[in-house]
């Protein structure tokens, strides 16, 4: 969005603080005398506790967590970033950061590879998921994770060597060049079927809407008749790149999204500037509830327009706008100017930060409070809560048992220690998890440390925490100790129970560290309910158009 422009009044108290001129003579009820008055306030406190406290104080860290402290009381996206971040500020608004290409995690104290980017630096140079980084450029990392991070990450053309340690194989050095990493908006696209495409977009940084269209492009060449757009898990990001898909999709002129903020400046509408490239191609959108900001905008819009059938589960919910402004002192700050509506007039906005619960937690937007609205066709569709999919795919989550293997990364610990035995993976669908590869994982996992509990075991627990805050647990103790033991859950068992989810990520898990993310995503297209469900409707095309009736 273009930069808001602030009006006189704040310039000129952004000059009388600048100035240090405190006083202010304005009435007492006058809103910017009581910003200045509180702003002394803060400041003469801060000045007295930097005297007098018992210990010394770091002004840096101590300011940091007032200022976090009283953003917080607003809503989790308006922050502030100090110079040190502006890096990372500029990584998550463009996609591109200077590094080896991989994701870096800190497990049970190890400094390790998660996930080498295909292509880059990384990738190239032979650096695998489950590498333990040990030194870089001969300095010793190990354990230590925010210097490791410092040394990967820099201007790009700089070599670094770093010395990792592999399981059943020992150490290894390589020469890692630093490059610019521009991260794809669609890691991945490709034929699902005969006739139906899909396109994967993970982000909205500049050139997503491009990407989506090449992809569009190569899959109409490659013989795609309907097109699948997989906006699971897509944060978000410029509310330009949303626009900009959405148009691929619907006619010039068409509007988009409005925002409606506090000041003049940010109440837009944005619309349709250029041809489309298909508005007839049957259309199918998943989503996710970790699908948001312009990700709902897309979908909300495909659904308003009628344009194409959502599929999947309620989205996240997040109607507000960000502007990143910059402060004193090379920081800035991230903060909410506005909500944005659909073309139907809806704002998904799910929590309501405005009015907060005595106890300050949010709450989302009650139901009564809800108000339909109407798509092109007069299909009812409501605000206050994310984007309803049209169809509403049930997916069942893990069994606790998987759970606590997957927070605990012990697939990765596995795959660490596994991977040798394996042969090399040719292809994605004929590589199956074997009975005897399930039961090694089965029989090395039970003697692991890991912990998981049944939602038996969950409210069993409730009821002695209360009968003991009620003094009657002496009246139950027995009762409540032989249910115990009858819920005291065998690994072995629970792991077997849940042998179709563990093979399945057990099989993302090995092809991943063949084909990375683009085979993880392929190997998880094979018990996908949403992709299922996509590719049943696209099927039948009179149930399709039926659905986009409203009938």
């Amino acid at each position: 969005m273009a930069k808001v422009k602030f009006k006189k009044r704040y310039l000129a108290l952004s000059a009388m603080m600048a100035f240090g001129l405190w006083s202010f003579t304005a009435p007492q009820n006058d809103k910017y005398f009581e910003i200045l008055k509180n702003l002394d306030i803060f400041a003469t406190m801060f000045k007295e506790v930097n005297a007098k406290y018992v210990d010394d104080i770091n002004p840096n860290t101590f300011m940091r967590n007032g200022i976090d402290g009283m953003l917080s009381k607003l809503d989790p996206y308006t922050n502030y970033y100090s110079e040190d971040e502006i890096e990372d500020v500029r990584t998550e608004n463009t996609g591109e950061y200077g590094g080896i290409g991989a994701q870096v995690a800190f497990l049970d104290g190890k400094v390790m590879i998660v996930m080498p980017d295909k292509g880059f630096s990384a990738d190239k140079a032979g650096l695998k998921r489950g590498d333990e980084i040990i030194s870089i450029d001969g300095l010793d990392v190990k354990g230590k994770f925010d210097r490791a991070s410092e040394y990967i990450k820099g201007q790009a053309s700089k070599k670094v060597a770093i010395e990792v340690l592999r399981e059943n194989v020992g150490k290894l050095s390589f020469t890692v060049g630093l490059e610019k990493i521009d991260l794809p908006n669609v890691p991945y696209f490709g034929m699902v079927s005969a006739d139906v495409g899909l396109i994967k977009q993970t982000g909205f940084t500049p050139d997503a809407s491009k990407e989506v269209k090449a992809a569009l492009r190569e899959l109409k060449k490659q013989g795609a008749t309907k097109i699948i757009l997989d906006l699971r898990g897509n944060p978000g990001g410029l509310l330009s790149e949303a626009v900009n898909i959405s148009n691929i999709f619907i006619p010039k002129g068409e509007l988009v999204v409005t925002t409606k903020g506090k000041l003049e400046e940010t109440n837009a509408t944005y619309k349709t500037l250029n041809t489309s490239t298909d508005e007839e191609i049957p259309l199918v959108v998943l989503t996710s509830s970790m699908s948001a900001s312009a990700a709902e905008i897309v979908a909300g819009v495909m659904q308003d327009y009628d344009r194409g059938v959502v599929i999947g589960q309620k989205s996240y919910g997040k109607g507000l706008v960000q502007q990143t402004l910059p402060l004193s002192y090379n920081s800035q700050m991230k903060v909410t100017i506005a909500k944005y509506y659909t073309p139907s007039g809806r704002c998904i906005q799910a929590l309501d930060y405005t009015h907060r619960n005595e106890d300050g937690s949010v709450g989302k937007v009650a139901d009564s409070l809800k108000t339909l609205f109407r798509t092109r066709n007069g299909r009812s569709v409501y605000d206050g809560g994310g984007v309803d999919p049209d169809i509403l795919v049930d997916r069942k989550g893990y069994a606790p048992v998987t759970k606590g293997i997957l927070s605990e990364n012990l697939l990765l610990k596995f795959g660490n220690a596994y991977a040798v035995k394996l042969d090399s993976i040719t292809s994605i669908k004929d590589f199956e998890i074997t009975d005897q590869i399930f039961n090694d994982f089965k029989n090395w996992a039970v003697s692991q440390e890991f912990d998981y509990s049944s939602p038996l075991e969950i409210q069993l627990r409730k009821l002695k925490e209360v009968a003991e805050e009620t003094g009657g647990l002496k009246n139950i103790s027995t009762e409540l100790s032989a249910l115990e033991a009858k819920l005291a859950h065998s690994r072995s068992n629970d792991i077997e129970l849940a042998k179709a989810e563990i093979k399945q990520l057990l099989k993302e898990e090995f092809v991943m560290r063949t084909y990375l993310e683009e085979g993880r995503l392929l190997a998880s297209f094979e018990n996908d309910l949403d992709l299922s469900k996509a590719l049943e409707l696209l099927s039948d095309h009179s149930l399709y158009e039926s659905i986009l009736a409203g009938n």
